[in-house]
């Protein structure tokens, strides 16, 4: 009985082993054959997508400024860079007196009178008419009649706000307290805008996308927005340092950021070009869109 188990106790073989080695073998180069470019291909195709993603969310970002900028802010010294004056809010305002609720003719703006630009003098106070998505805070700026892109910047079509009231419910939503300014005269289009204290004029410039990668196959080029540092009266010569800038975009190869203010040769129809290119671990992805931009004040 001992003896059958024993001899029925059998290993492998050396033939058997090394047809299994050579069986491995040819499986798994197979599979490095096989298995490896399709792995690398989703590897590739998975870095393209989250490339265009990152380019796709940055160029809305910078779009949507653009369309929600001041009418006639945007400027670009070159095709790297482009300026803007983002808004926070607008509406439309009182242009002339309440002739059915005023207490009087020619009353001065209170309880019992309506507050209406005159651009005929300085204001210091205005009616709004219309409800504000975000009610602006004292400091913020209010911007009138914006026809010319160094007016917004010099100063002549905005105003700092000194107070945020509500007023007798006949004359408007909110009542807003100014800097006495006289806006563009016989401007009567009654719309104005809003730009927050806290970025004021704001840039995006892009920095070092010339095409080098380095080690790891990356472009070194990064978009940046710089915001906060007031407004320059004079049209900028060059795009600005990045220095304390914010990065929007990491990985640039190539940026082009241009804008034609009279697209089509009118003033109230600009057009702004984007185009972003971005390498990582030598995989590209490109992106281009262009922009109709509303300049009527």
């Amino acid at each position: 009985m001992r003896a059958d188990r024993i001899r029925t106790a059998r290993g492998f073989t050396l033939l058997e082993l090394v047809l299994v080695i050579v069986i491995g073998g040819v499986m798994a180069a197979s599979l490095t054959v096989f298995f490896r470019p399709a792995f690398d291909s989703y590897l590739a195709t998975r870095n393209r997508a989250d490339l265009s993603a990152q380019a796709d969310a940055a160029l809305r970002r910078l779009v949507g400024e653009v369309r929600l900028a001041v009418p006639n802010s945007v400027r670009s010294p070159g095709s790297q860079c482009v300026e803007l004056v983002p808004t926070m809010a607008g509406g439309r305002l009182r242009m002339a007196a309440d002739t059915v609720n005023d207490s009087g003719a020619g009353c001065t703006p209170s309880a019992t009178c309506a507050a209406p630009l005159d651009t005929t003098a300085l204001t210091s106070t205005l009616d709004v008419l219309t409800p504000l998505s975000t009610v602006p805070a004292v400091g913020d700026w209010l911007v009138v009649g914006n026809q010319s892109p160094n007016d917004v910047y010099s100063g002549s079509t905005r105003a700092a706000i000194t107070s945020v009231t509500t007023p007798t419910a006949a004359f408007g939503q909110h009542r807003l307290g100014i800097t006495p300014t006289q806006f563009p005269l016989g401007y009567d289009g009654g719309r104005f805008s809003v730009v927050s204290a806290s970025q004021q004029a704001v840039f995006y410039v892009c920095s070092g996308a010339d095409g080098t990668l380095d080690a790891s196959g990356t472009a070194r080029g990064t978009l940046v927005r710089l915001s906060g540092y007031g407004f320059n009266a004079s049209y900028p010569s060059a795009c600005p340092s990045v220095a304390g800038g914010q990065t929007v975009l990491t990985g640039l190869s190539r940026c082009t950021l241009t804008y034609d203010p009279n697209q089509g040769a009118t003033q109230q129809n600009g057009f702004v070009y984007l185009q972003l290119e971005l390498t990582r671990r030598n995989e590209s992805v490109s992106l281009v869109v262009g922009a109709h931009v509303s300049n009527v004040p």
